[in-house]
């Protein structure tokens, strides 16, 4: 049973299903509705915790292949990525990043700001170079899962939408059932793939996962001719080309903070994040908090929970950050500046302490499996992470080391933090 209809939890479904495993997903709202359908569409090598980087060399061999496994179009195509150096510290870091990911063999390299210009001909302003990498790409979030899900459907997988988990039973200290807002369904594990929501029902259980919330700001132009072709992201602002033909823009260098109960709860756990991302949170106290405050921790399996009371999360986005990266995406390229905005949208990013997503079985109660906290990054990681689940759910070798993504870290005295190089 999944727990969660986004590209995490559609992606372990058709993996599971394809193994033949009798499998079922539940969602509360509908497939990819939150995160998964809000977030860049960046599919990305580049970049990623080194900690990160088997999982997504495996998610980007299996991108190319997703239209073809899944029979429909998830817009996956391999466009290139290049992250723009404003100074000599910026090419310092992405440098020293090169280092720690040259063991891989992936094919980022340093630009300079004359080579620049040859990938990006149109880029305005004073550039130190660039870090570029041709063999990551982009994808369609409102197509991806949706795909992914049907494909699983046809592998026999049952996916239910309009569904809360409620909770769970269990029968000798083992899963045994998923009580839903329609009746149980029994089985014998349980992976929740819930983002944002991942925390609230793992604590209703008696699982401590530490994990907060983060809201981004994100729009999409009408069709733009003349744009570039590369996704990029510089100091304010990020994009990607669309099938469309518009663009997908946000702000790289900018997301909202809201303080919450759980923020004094998981202190200690997020301190480092906190203190390295300071300059890219905008901190405000609101009524999230007293939303939060009033959200009950337990609730009873025969009742409404809170998770049919928000059938769909749909954050407001913060207009002062997106006027920021249009401003600063026209000063980069002239293009941009007659674009038209067709829409603007918030979401909610599921992060961890250390900023690397939990893909793990929680060993205090058997056959349960969380896949959560990718921190703003689970999109373009999101087949591998299905796969890498869906292996151990079944007991299978695990297509990569599962070891820094155990649960486990956050209790074993590892003390995870944000690595110094992303």
């Amino acid at each position: 049973m999944i727990i969660g209809g986004g590209i995490i939890g559609t992606s372990t479904a058709f993996f599971l299903a394809r193994k033949g495993v009798a499998v079922a997903l539940c969602e509360k709202g509908e497939i990819a509705a939150e995160q998964s359908s809000r977030n860049w569409g960046w599919c990305r090598k580049m970049g990623r915790d080194p900690r990160e980087i088997p999982l997504i060399i495996e998610s980007l061999r299996l991108w190319p292949q997703m239209n073809t496994l899944t029979g429909a179009e998830t817009g996956f195509r391999q466009c290139g990525i290049v992250y723009l150096c404003r100074d000599s510290a910026d090419v310092a870091k992405r440098s020293a990043w090169l280092d720690a990911a040259r063991p891989y063999q992936i094919d980022s390299r340093l630009l300079s700001a004359t080579e620049l210009r040859s990938v990006l001909p149109n880029l305005q302003g004073n550039w130190a170079g660039g870090l570029y990498t041709p063999s990551d790409g982009r994808a369609e979030p409102t197509k991806a899962a949706p795909a992914i899900a049907a494909a699983a459907r046809q592998h026999g997988a049952a996916i239910l939408t309009r569904c809360a988990a409620r909770g769970i039973e269990t029968t000798a200290g083992r899963i045994s059932a998923v009580v839903t807002e329609r009746g149980p369904i029994a089985c014998d594990s349980v992976v929740r793939a819930g983002g944002v929501w991942s925390r609230l029902f793992s604590g209703s259980l008696g699982v401590r996962l530490p994990q907060l919330r983060v809201t981004s700001a994100v729009m999409r132009t009408e069709k733009l001719d003349g744009g570039p072709d590369v996704s990029a992201a510089g100091e304010g602002f990020g994009f990607r080309k669309r099938l469309d033909g518009g663009y997908t823009i946000a702000n790289w260098s900018s997301n909202r903070f809201d303080i919450t109960p759980d923020t004094f709860r998981f202190f200690t756990d997020f301190l480092p994040a906190l203190r390295q991302n300071r300059d890219a949170i905008r901190v405000r106290i609101g009524r999230r908090f007293v939303e939060e405050w009033r959200t009950p921790r337990r609730w009873a399996l025969d009742k409404p929970s809170p998770f049919e009371r928000t059938r769909t999360l749909d954050p407001a986005p913060d207009p002062v950050i997106l006027a920021q990266a249009q401003k600063n995406i026209t000063a980069a390229f002239a293009v941009f500046g007659t674009m038209r905005i067709a829409e603007r949208w918030g979401g909610a990013i599921d992060v961890t302490p250390d900023a690397v997503p939990v893909i793990s079985p929680v060993e205090a109660l058997p056959g349960f499996f969380i896949a959560t906290g990718f921190s703003g990054h689970g999109f373009g990681i999101g087949p591998g992470a299905g796969r890498l689940m869906a292996d151990l759910v079944n007991g299978d070798p695990p297509v990569v080391d599962p070891a820094p993504f155990r649960f486990s870290r956050f209790t074993d005295g590892s003390r995870p933090k944000p690595s110094p190089l992303t």
